[in-house]
């Protein structure tokens, strides 16, 4: 039967596993239409500073329209971001494969041999991304090596592999530049310089941001991205119940009180690429709602988030900017578990600082939060130092402690008892709770600061709540090799329905103890790789 669709697919959210699908499905002549939640930025539109709250933030109910998002949960704190480009606008840059053995761990162990497989994808990713090696070491990163000499693990330091355009060898930074990609495909590109700003918008145009490569291309081939949209149904087209005729996507404006401009569009296939809360929040929905009832009941378990813990060393004191460089320009290995990077904010950016506090040791739960009340007591100059946000980003290095050690939380769809109106997502402790203390990161920042005179610092979230905090939210709709065990296979394909995809960190089924969007991006590729190119004009 010849139905009449208004694209091919739909693709849902434009990080990175939306923009690789976007791309890839208009190259083999699909028609596409990208639905993302965020706004479109430009470098014009970037905030000064991350004061300016309301074009950093995105609160939409409260009208903040930034691309910086924090979700607050019972056992965790999420930061993410919203934008066309998804995270990739305010993420700190960095892209590194999986360590090996992540692809023994978890649902999707066995399921391929993706050792084998992975590094041709990975490979594809890097060069689509531009990943090069860090070139600007700043104040930050050379402390961090000092501490990592200091403690003996100096030989693990290693200069981040970033996405990011450099000068060219002989040429200055900031200087504009023919595409130096995609062979005059892609945009004119400006060089980086070191401003330490990536987490509040790049405003020189050198961080290689998903709207500069995947999306950049997938819009030149047709795509079309319908940004502050926000999808809030998807149901099977004709009484077919497993999508086999398609499917249609009801959409509603994302930046609106009243006037939603509510929509619907018909596809054949549908990608779900709204990041690991987002596309398990929906999908939740859409099981609940009865729209896809046939979803697996394991929707929302093994939500990792690379057992991680951000602390840092401020520097009331010193003469010197921990500010320029990369966001995130270097880092230590403390064992074969644990990874630390060293990130910064730029100058003036200092509302950081309003999350941060002393660190204290002691045992995590309720218990620490005497033992930091005493820190404050028998510390008052450092807790006057550390708490006054002025100067934050100058003087302090953020330490982004990751480990690859079996821990996660799962994901329920229910109401709370202060809101009973609504359903919402809540989080749920699972079967090894996410740590909320580090003891080897907490070793290692301590040990730095006392031997380079600085003061150290965690968020306040892990001593008033208990909570950890986490950049990199990941899983939730596992791979796996039944419906049982899993939302979907190992060609992202989920069960019960034709068509339908996740790619996005929902699928990702292990601890990876690094930056998670290198390995969405080469597992979306991979996914991609399986889909065959259109035999028939597109819709």
């Amino acid at each position: 039967m010849n139905l009449p669709y208004d694209f091919d697919y739909i693709v849902i959210g434009s990080g990175f596993g939306g923009s690789v699908s976007a791309c890839r499905l208009t190259e083999k002549g699909y028609s596409v239409a990208v639905m993302e939640l965020g706004r479109r930025w430009t470098a014009e539109d970037f905030p000064k500073s991350n004061w300016d709250a309301r074009r950093w933030v995105w609160r939409p109910g409260l009208k903040m329209f930034g691309f910086y998002n924090i979700r607050l949960f019972r056992h965790v704190l999420v930061m993410c971001g919203n934008a066309v480009g998804g995270g990739s606008i305010t993420y700190g840059n960095v892209l590194l494969p999986a360590p090996d053995k992540v692809w023994d761990e978890g649902p999707w162990a066995g399921l391929k041999d993706w050792k084998q497989i992975m590094p041709q994808h990975y490979a594809t990713a890097e060069k689509m991304l531009g990943v090069t090696e860090n070139k600007i070491l700043g104040e930050a990163d050379l402390r961090l090596k000092r501490m990592a000499d200091l403690q003996g693990v100096g030989d693990t330091f290693y200069h981040a592999r970033v996405a990011t355009f450099f000068a060219p060898e002989g040429q200055t930074s900031g200087q504009t530049h023919p595409d130096p990609y995609f062979g005059g495909e892609g945009p004119e590109r400006g060089t980086c310089v070191g401003c330490g700003g990536c987490l509040v918008g790049c405003k020189h145009n050198a961080k290689n941001t998903l709207d500069k490569n995947y999306l950049y291309l997938a819009e030149k081939r047709g795509a079309q991205i319908f940004a502050e949209t926000k999808v809030v149904d998807v149901r099977p087209l004709n009484g077919k119940n497993d999508g086999s005729d398609g499917y249609e996507v009801f959409t509603e404006r994302s930046t609106s009180y009243f006037d939603k401009r509510r929509r619907s569009f018909r596809c054949r296939g549908v990608v779900f690429a709204a990041s690991s809360l987002g596309t398990t929040e929906l999908l939740f929905r859409l099981k609940k709602n009865g729209s896809l009832p046939r979803l697996s009941d394991d929707l929302g378990n093994r939500v990792y988030t690379n057992a991680e813990s951000l602390l840092g060393v401020r520097f009331p004191a010193t003469d010197k900017s921990m500010s320029p460089g990369l966001t995130v320009g270097s880092g230590v290995y403390v064992d074969e578990h644990t990874h630390i990077q060293a990130g910064r904010f730029p100058e003036g950016s200092d509302a950081i600082g309003l999350m941060m506090t002393l660190l204290c040791g002691g045992r995590a739960g309720r218990t620490r939060l005497f033992t930091w009340l005493w820190t404050l007591l028998t510390q008052p100059l450092n807790a006057l130092r550390v708490h006054n946000p002025i100067g934050f980003a100058r003087q302090t290095i953020l330490l982004l402690v990751m480990q690859t050690m079996d821990a996660s939380l799962n994901m329920r769809f229910k109401r709370r008892w202060y809101w009973p109106f609504a359903m919402q997502l809540c989080s749920e402790a699972g079967p090894i709770a996410i740590p909320t203390i580090i003891p080897e990161g907490i070793a290692f920042v301590e040990k730095g600061a006392k031997s380079l005179g600085g003061i150290p610092i965690s968020l306040q979230s892990d001593i008033l709540f208990n909570m950890p905090g986490t950049g990199h939210c990941m899983g939730g709709c596992a791979m796996a090799d039944s419906p049982e065990r899993g939302v979907m296979d190992a060609q992202n394909r989920v069960y019960g329905y034709k068509n339908l995809l996740v790619c996005d960190s929902s699928m990702l089924s292990a601890n990876l103890g690094v930056n998670p969007s290198l390995t969405i991006t080469a597992l979306t590729e991979h996914a991609m790789s399986y889909i065959p190119a259109r035999t028939t004009p597109p819709v």
